[in-house]
């Protein structure tokens, strides 16, 4: 994504409860590859990842949060918190203009995201799936299509 200084931004993503360990290392090397500023967890925490083979949790910064309240209290100032569900109210991804300066949000498989942070998100955003995807699949098309010209 090519950026001058008009159009500054930066994007960090996370996962909250995440399901397995392997997601994540997964997730944090899509995200070290795709120019994300930061990555992060709620709820359960990050331990050293056979997956995250390019060891992106010491090239850029980690941070864990206990709850979605605390996550929520230091969303860096002006970003918008994005989440990432299946649900009737959320924005087709294909048509998505995305905040130059957010915060990606998602959940376990099994679960998705809490109700909490379903309602606090600034928006929400899906894409054509039948079904739940791998969270670490699914962070990484959110973050190619960010990438996309519009």
């Amino acid at each position: 994504m090519k950026v001058n200084n008009l159009e500054q931004g930066y994007f960090g993503i996370g996962i909250q409860n995440g399901k397995t360990p392997q997601n994540l290392g997964v997730l944090w090397r899509s995200a070290q590859n795709m120019g994300a500023s930061f990555i992060f967890t709620i709820g359960k925490r990050y331990a050293k990842q056979a997956c995250d083979t390019h060891k992106a949790v010491g090239a850029m910064p980690y941070f864990h949060y206990d709850t979605f309240d605390d996550f929520y209290a230091h969303l860096p100032k002006g970003a918008m918190l994005v989440g990432v569900e299946l649900t009737e109210e959320a924005q087709p991804l294909e048509a998505f203009k995305h905040p130059r300066r957010c915060v990606y949000l998602l959940g376990a498989e099994d679960h998705g995201l809490s109700k909490k942070a379903i309602a606090k998100a600034h928006h929400l955003v899906k894409f054509k799936s039948t079904l739940s995807l791998n969270v670490s699949v699914a962070g990484s098309i959110v973050m190619y299509d960010r990438g996309l010209p519009r």
